[in-house]
């Protein structure tokens, strides 16, 4: 998904700054003292960031996680042993704009590559490539006007936009029908769901601050795990601990005691908790968590996304960048294995909402030739050069239930700031509650921030 951190092109906060995310949320967080312990909920990159946070300033810390791996929803999966070709079944892209993303990559030693598209589409039987492809010049200078104009809307102003939906403010702009089916089918892929359960905040907001590829821009060389497994080395595998799923929080006098379904249990003096909405709520908490709390994470929804990666013999694509936009079922296509050498290649489909789960019941052979058949305008029979796929259908995931955050109407201004409070000795952290949610940025600035408000 994609939220654009607009706040920074537009000046209201420096590149690079530290505890950007909702100060607010720490506001009575009591620092620790020399010789404390924190416990971190998570293993994700936003866990893993908060832990090297810690580890750089020289404090104790334990990382507790549910799976039997690291990583949380990035996941660089081999897909064909003989030739290497790798794709990402969950985070995707580094954007331009990712500051703190790009300068840990550069810290820790990791190159990222161009993985920047030119967009295809495919309406109603008809392809149409980036050269022939005709806007509405009228509604795009309109469009533009918009997006530059958000940036110095006042507060009220914005909060006004996050009472409507998305597509309803398009609407009431004027927007064109053709141009209102591409805005549909290209800004659910960066939100997971329909423009109809956006609001119109999140959506301007999208795209007002992006990058000129809308932050599809890179990716890590090697593929994405190689950002975990760095983080990993550092932060130092004897202090992650595996699946380890949390069932119980205590919180007692000036320490946090962790009990996990295995039975075993952990001290600590802080807390910090990387962990999604579901799996926040699958634990008990003792106290329990604010009211307000727990109903702001009950209504916090998760996109429903399936990425499904086919292996091709061959690139009949012939452009090494090229992405489409359907009507289909698969709804986004995008060459994945672009910068991977090699005769083989891999087009994975991207599918949202109510099509993601419709999809994901389909067999593997059956996946395989609905993407073929949805690709048959465009280059006809291609099933013969389909050799093998592998899918991932968040929603299915028992810990997520779903790939990232989406704010509906009235939630980005209504239940964002409570999720995000500090409680008692507990920090919280995550994609869902970072300026730039949905993204490994958003994990990784809310982690690290959370680590220096428990440093002070």
């Amino acid at each position: 998904m994609q939220r654009r951190n607009f706040l920074r092109k537009a000046g209201f906060l420096t590149t690079g700054a530290l505890l950007s995310h909702s100060t607010q949320a720490y506001q009575n967080v009591t620092p620790i003292q020399k010789g404390d312990h924190v416990l971190i909920l998570g293993a994700g990159v936003s866990g893993l960031s908060a832990a090297y946070m810690l580890q750089k300033r020289g404090v104790a810390y334990t990382l507790l996680e549910a799976r039997s791996r690291t990583g949380g929803r990035i996941l660089t999966h081999t897909i064909d042993k003989d030739t290497g070709l790798h794709v990402e079944l969950g985070a995707e892209w580094v954007g331009a704009s990712h500051k703190r993303l790009l300068a840990l990559c550069k810290e820790l030693g990791l190159e990222v590559e161009d993985h920047s598209f030119r967009f295809y589409s495919l309406l109603q039987g008809q392809y149409t490539t980036p050269d022939t492809y005709q806007p509405d010049v009228a509604w795009d200078k309109k469009y533009k006007g918009l997006l530059e104009g958000f940036l110095t809307k006042s507060e009220k102003e914005k909060k006004r936009l996050d009472k409507i939906d998305w597509w309803r403010y398009l609407v009431s702009q004027g927007i064109p029908d053709r141009e209102l089916e591409m805005r549909e089918l290209n800004d659910s892929t960066d939100f997971g769901e329909s423009i109809r359960n956006v609001s119109a905040y999140s959506g301007i907001s999208e795209y007002a601050g992006s990058s000129a590829n809308n932050e599809m821009d890179f990716k890590i060389k090697g593929g994405n795990t190689q950002l975990i497994e760095k983080l990993t080395e550092k932060v130092g595998t004897d202090k992650i601990l595996k699946n380890k799923k949390v069932t119980h929080v205590y919180q007692e006098n000036k320490q946090v005691r962790v009990t996990c379904k295995d039975g075993t249990a952990y001290t600590g003096h802080k807390l910090i908790c990387t962990l999604p909405a579901v799996a926040v709520l699958d634990i008990q908490w003792n106290p329990v968590l604010p009211e307000l709390q727990i109903e702001a994470l009950q209504q916090l929804q998760y996109a429903r996304i399936i990425k499904s990666s086919v292996l091709f013999t061959e690139r009949f694509w012939k452009d090494e960048a090229l992405s489409i936009v359907s009507d289909t079922l698969p709804h986004y296509f995008f060459h994945t294995t672009k910068n991977q050498p090699g005769s083989k290649g891999v087009l994975t489909s991207y599918t949202i909402g109510d099509k993601a789960h419709i999809f994901s019941r389909l067999s593997t052979e059956q996946k395989i030739s609905r993407i073929c058949q949805s690709l048959t305008p465009a280059f006809g029979d291609t099933e013969s050069l389909a050799e093998m796929a592998v899918c991932y259908y968040w929603a299915d995931d028992k810990i997520t239930q779903g790939a990232y955050a989406i704010y509906d109407v009235n939630q980005w201004y209504g239940i964002r700031e409570v999720i995000a409070q500090s409680f008692k000795h507990v920090v919280f952290a995550g994609e869902h509650i970072a300026e730039w949610q949905g993204f490994m940025e958003g994990a990784i600035q809310t982690g690290e921030d959370a680590a220096l408000a428990l440093i002070g």
